[in-house]
């Protein structure tokens, strides 16, 4: 393929040539590969920059080496510390061991097992894990104190000119295997990829856009562009881990807001269906933040056909035991999954009735619960129904009617439904 000849100047005090150097080494040159699926389906073709290969299976070791390798010995000399929600930590990990390095981890206590123990693999005996905190931003608060208090060098995971830098090289690998490229999505969680990529584009192919995916609940850059400057949310969803920040952070929001062409928001059950979609026609894993990419399409598909467009596959460190989660995630989004809370009559064959004349030929009750007892006449009941198509759920609240059943629609947002589902 024909490729652009590199601009190493991109501004921002970034210097990624630099920083290629000190990678060339370290991490892998991972492929830029066509994806036919995605291409048939949105009519353009569409390449995935599959960094979920990436040695520490995500991108994230490339900022962190590149900060952590530039240090002066005497700083290596007392250590490093890191926070993350994963990713970062683990390439923070290796780079540690790589350099022969003492390094502390900090991860929220809700970091998927799978997370922790690839850090603790990686890092080997050079780094110490602590879980502290509910939130990525927890827990850098305890990181950031920890180091001051013991001396050492804090790596954060995004607002670094040298992290920035290293996660550009993404965007400069991209450009030396394909060139003439009209869309680049790009996760955003706290902003340094999306800042580094953005940046290498608008120095090497200005024509090109930048776009940021953002999950819904968690839409810390689209708050900060709105406002002017970061912001820090009061709650997020904290569901695609590796982009679930509260604030971005003050350098990548400095660059974002001159590189990329937008942010958009994405519905997380809508990354769950395409973390499932990927796996059942690709056979490709990736996490729930490595699926941002690729679930914003939907959203750009009349701007997209006929053009070259680019997906960041960004990580695939994913906890099997999160893939029931994402089923039933992907379900409800789908209008597959329902949960009802039904006031069955106290009488014999009221639940017969119900599956024989209410449900249709193809939906299925996977969860009943009966409740505690209202009254002696009604004995409430939390129930779950699959359907096979989503018009069905039209059909299911029409016989509910018909038949005079006493039932109240669980509403995923409600506090009920997380109390009772």
């Amino acid at each position: 393929m024909e490729n652009v000849a590199a601009n190493e100047t991109v501004g921002y005090g970034l210097k990624v040539k630099e920083a290629e150097e000190r990678l060339r080494h370290v991490v892998n040159h991972t492929p830029l590969t066509y994806n036919n699926n995605l291409s048939r389906k949105y009519h353009c073709r569409v390449f995935l920059k599959r960094e979920d290969l990436q040695i520490v299976r995500s991108y994230k070791l490339r900022g962190a080496y590149n900060m952590i390798s530039n240090l002066p010995a005497e700083q290596l000399e007392k250590g490093v510390v890191c926070a993350s929600a994963g990713n970062h930590a683990q390439g923070f990990a290796y780079s540690c061991r790589k350099l022969n390095i003492s390094g502390v981890v900090f991860m929220p206590i809700i970091t998927p097992n799978q997370k922790v123990s690839q850090t603790k693999m990686f890092g080997d005996s050079n780094v110490e894990i602590k879980l502290v905190g509910d939130t990525f931003d927890d827990c850098a608060v305890a990181a950031r104190e920890y180091t001051e208090a013991k001396g050492m060098t804090f790596i954060p995971p995004f607002d670094h000119a040298r992290i920035i830098e290293g996660q550009a090289t993404v965007a400069q690998e991209i450009l030396e295997d394909l060139s003439d490229i009209d869309y680049v999505f790009a996760p955003v969680g706290g902003g340094g990829l999306a800042a580094g990529v953005g940046a290498y584009f608008k120095a090497n192919a200005p024509h090109t856009k930048v776009i940021g995916v953002e999950p819904e609940g968690a839409p810390s850059m689209t708050a900060a562009l709105k406002a002017g400057h970061p912001v820090k949310l009061e709650n997020i969803e904290s569901f695609v881990d590796g982009a679930a920040v509260k604030r971005v952070g003050d350098l990548p929001f400095e660059i974002c807001r001159e590189v990329l062409h937008e942010v958009h928001l994405v519905n997380e059950g809508k990354v769950c269906s395409t973390i499932l979609q990927l796996y059942n026609e690709d056979a490709i894993v990736v996490e729930p933040a490595g699926a941002l990419s690729i679930a914003v399409l939907d959203d750009y598909a009349d701007l997209i056909k006929g053009k070259t467009i680019v997906c960041i596959v960004s990580g695939s460190n994913n906890d099997i035991d999160r893939m029931q989660e994402i089923k039933e995630r992907s379900l409800q989004y789908e209008g597959l999954k329902h949960y009802f809370l039904i006031r069955f009559a106290q009488r014999p064959g009221a639940l017969k009735e119900f599956v024989n004349h209410v449900l249709g030929p193809t939906d299925d009750i996977t969860r009943f619960e009966y409740m505690q007892k209202h009254n002696k006449e009604t004995a409430p009941a939390l129930v779950g129904i699959e359907l096979q198509h989503n018009k069905d759920y039209a059909v299911l609240i029409a016989n509910m009617e018909k038949f005079h059943i006493n039932y109240t629609p669980l509403d995923k947002n409600d506090n009920v439904f997380g109390y009772l589902v």
